[in-house]
């Protein structure tokens, strides 16, 4: 909690010729995030519009969905007009009577002001690869900004000027995705192996592997200081196992032209990583998964995408309100969706992690939370909320067929959580 305050104790200057009421009687914008709103994603984004220019705004937490309270101006509604999103223009006494049904003590409601836009980085490469991004398409498509760093902006130290960043599709073991199997003779692959080894050598390592874990520690120090990690799919288990490999070599000699340590496994050290703990790397080459902290990989999974879904938890918002900003829908069943690591065995989970969406019946945690030094990491199995099964090469998926998304409001939702201040609560 430290982490989150430590970046909201600027002073916000008011955009004044943006945000000054000019109704008497209709002094606040409500954007409904319930079924109500004609947009969902793009309501994240007018959001962070106004916190970029220089408005605060409230986000009531559990209240029609996770709804937003602006300041009213023509500009603003004028822009909600633009993108498509809902609002509603509310009284003085509109307002009142929102915040006085939120503060009773039965309701499980709460009131956090947003103050500041985040600056949000996306770790992905340069180098363009035959899949897409569920969170770089979300972040464009609400209009959300983003800087792109890859291994030489992060080694350079400049994580630290960001808020949130989020780990592209990685694979931070040095195994170029476990794809040699079946991609290795691909161009593309070919291209990404060539342009990985080119990097490791001109920043002075002799293996992709040790290049990663470099940047592996760069990225815990980021989040050790205050920062807000967000990984998906096959992301969050390689980065773990990055670093509780350290020092020891797990890459056959396909992916680094020696053999693994035949101890590797023993070797492991399972107080280095973020959420994982137990878990048995994969030494094949030719099997594509890294660890079996995925369940695809110990356990048949009888789902379909036709009955394949995962519960977000309630949690209190008026105590526990960093879980319950992260789980904000209007939907509290979300389809689940694949990807290279599609969920988290449970068994596998460090005791501190914070579940918050899971399939309880199969053992699968979907979407997880915890925090490290002063700041905090999240993680969400699965590659695409809207694209069940996405193959490398399948076409980028077009959210204007989904802007209600429940899956993508995930991702939202931890891209506003840096924006949030709210003093400690009182035990």
């Amino acid at each position: 909690m430290k982490g989150l305050l430590r970046y909201l104790c600027f002073p916000v200057l008011a955009a004044v010729f943006v945000f000054a009421p000019q109704r008497l009687f209709a002094v606040q914008l409500l954007l409904p995030m319930d079924q109500a709103q004609t947009n969902h994603l793009k309501a994240y984004g007018l959001a962070y519009w106004v916190l970029a220019n220089g408005g605060e705004i409230s986000w009531l937490l559990n209240y029609r969905g996770g709804s937003f309270l602006l300041p009213y101006s023509r500009q603003i509604e004028s822009e909600c007009a633009i993108r498509g999103v809902q609002a509603q223009v509310l009284s003085d006494a509109a307002v009142n009577g929102i915040r006085a049904g939120i503060g009773e003590a039965s309701a499980n409601m709460d009131e956090v002001p947003l103050q500041k836009a985040p600056r949000v980085a996306v770790y992905s490469p340069k180098n363009k690869l035959p899949w897409d991004d569920a969170v770089t398409l979300v972040l464009t498509y609400a209009e959300i900004p983003y800087d792109v760093v890859y291994d030489k902006e992060v080694l350079s130290g400049m994580l630290p000027s960001y808020d949130w960043l989020h780990l592209h599709h990685e694979d931070f073991t040095g195994q170029s995705g476990k794809f040699w199997a079946s991609h290795r003779h691909q161009s593309w692959y070919r291209e990404d192996e060539a342009v990985q080894k080119a990097a490791a050598r001109e920043a002075g390592y002799e293996k992709v592997s040790q290049l990663k874990l470099a940047v592996a520690h760069k990225i815990r120090d980021f989040v050790m200081g205050g920062g807000f990690l967000f990984a998906m799919c096959s992301a969050p288990d390689s980065y773990d196992v990055a670093l509780a490999a350290e020092g020891v070599d797990i890459c056959d000699v396909p992916f680094d032209g020696d053999p693994m340590d035949p101890r590797a496994q023993q070797k492991l050290d399972y107080s280095k990583t973020f959420a994982f703990r137990d878990f048995k790397i994969v030494t094949d080459p030719y099997v594509y998964e890294i660890s079996d902290i995925d369940v695809t990989l110990t356990r048949p999974r009888s789902l379909n995408e036709k009955n394949d879904f995962f519960h977000l938890f309630e949690f209190s918002a008026k105590w526990d309100w960093i879980p319950t900003m992260l789980c904000q829908n209007h939907e509290r069943v979300v389809h689940g969706f694949m990807g290279q690591t599609t969920a988290f065995r449970r068994e596998a989970l460090k005791p501190d992690v914070t579940i918050l969406g899971q399939n309880e019946a199969l053992g699968e945690a979907r979407y997880i939370h915890g925090t490290y030094g002063k700041g905090t990491w999240t993680f969400l199995g699965g590659h695409d909320p809207e694209d069940y099964q996405h193959y490398v090469g399948d076409p980028h998926t077009d959210l204007n067929l989904y802007p209600h998304s429940p899956g993508y409001r995930l991702i939202l939702n931890n891209i506003l959580f840096p924006a949030a201040k709210k003093e400690k609560q009182k035990t």
